[in-house]
């Protein structure tokens, strides 16, 4: 997997086109001298692309050998520690690199960006909502992308209140940047982690910063702008959150401060639901009963058991009261069932009055 990345002039597209098709890059790899052949739609370019295979296989076997030894987690497409938010994006990366103890596929994924010129106002917009987000829902992992101003605000907030937080890089694990976050981000990797689709020695590239902004809005249930002006990297994360069906807020602020210009437009013309505080957003994500669900389990107050599962419906009822809630892809990964089976089974079951779909695409035990 790690080889078809590194072939040139081969995009997102067509590297999941052709581990879909073939079942596995080293399927695709077999194939490169015949892909024509194998691959109805190929083209004589993308053999002659592919070609090129053999020559990446090198420069992988370092990477792979430098990951093991600083224990960096290689993880493909197909790995079942892959993101599944981000799986379900067209235009997901085939690797991801990661460093951390969190888990990419935590129930509750929030990303928070913004300026890098961060106010009095922005830092206490993310004082005071991370605060009282910890305490409406202290298992929620905090993601950005470790940049000045409101993004390492955001994480050093998420780690004072005890909150799992990720950094996505926009370049390998080798190097941080900027160096002054490098104590930040020593903590977040045992409270959370840094994520990347660059593998080491990746020079640091403006146009790589904009490409990681997909993962960051990807990899969440929902993105939320603290402070932007007018344009900015924020913008297009929360664009690019929008595009893959993504909820999106920001933070309002006054029509003279320039940081919020860009807030207010996307407030203004309902790309991004208005956001005054943690129980706002809580509320519209649906979350709101975390607290309350999870005393009931915990005083074993739990869903009587249906009669009459068939073995599929009881692994999606164990899986659902192990975690409350969840979303359909996390829920296959979970039981093995696959989603398009699953998605039908689900329908039944809400038929029968066992789950319910609740926003933002998640069910949960009625």
């Amino acid at each position: 997997m790690m080889a078809l990345t590194r072939v040139p002039k081969l995009n997102y597209s067509q590297q999941r086109m052709l581990v879909e098709t073939l079942g596995s890059a080293t399927a695709v790899y077999e194939n490169r001298r015949d892909i024509m052949d194998a691959v109805p739609d190929a083209t004589a370019a993308l053999k002659e692309n592919l070609a090129y295979m053999d020559s990446c296989l090198p420069r992988c076997e370092e990477e792979m050998e430098w990951a093991e030894k600083v224990k960096v987690e290689c993880i493909g497409f197909q790995d079942r520690r892959y993101p599944v938010r981000m799986k379900e994006c067209d235009d997901a990366p085939m690797m991801l690199y990661y460093r951390g103890t969190a888990d990419l596929n935590k129930k509750r994924i929030v990303s928070m960006v913004g300026t890098r010129k961060i106010t009095d106002y922005g830092r206490q917009m993310c004082e005071v909502f991370i605060r009282e987000l910890a305490d409406l829902c202290p298992d929620i992992l905090i993601m950005s992308g470790l940049a000045y101003g409101v993004d390492i605000q955001c994480h050093r907030q998420a780690l004072q209140n005890g909150m799992e937080t990720i950094g996505v890089l926009a370049h390998g694990l080798d190097q941080i940047y900027p160096t002054l976050h490098r104590n930040t981000a020593k903590e977040m990797l045992e409270h959370g982690g840094l994520l990347t689709e660059f593998m080491s020695r990746t020079t640091i590239e403006k146009r790589y910063f904009v490409q990681r902004n997909r993962i960051v809005a990807g990899c969440s249930d929902a993105t939320i702008v603290v402070e932007s002006a007018s344009r900015g990297g924020s913008l297009i994360t929360a664009e690019i959150a929008q595009s893959y069906g993504k909820e999106v807020f920001a933070f309002p602020g006054r029509m003279t401060d320039t940081q919020s210009d860009g807030c207010n437009r996307i407030i203004a013309n309902n790309t991004a639901g208005l956001l005054t505080g943690a129980e706002d957003f809580v509320r519209a994500m649906g979350w709101q009963d975390d607290k309350a669900r999870k005393k009931q389990l915990a005083d074993g107050i739990q869903q009587d058991l249906f009669p009459e599962l068939s073995d599929e419906e009881q692994l999606v009822v164990n899986a659902l009261r192990n975690k409350d809630r969840l979303q359909l892809n996390i829920i296959s990964v979970s039981t093995g069932i696959p989603a398009g089976k699953l998605s039908g089974l689900l329908f039944t079951m809400e038929m029968k009055g066992i789950v319910r779909m609740i926003p933002g695409g998640m069910y949960r035990l009625n």
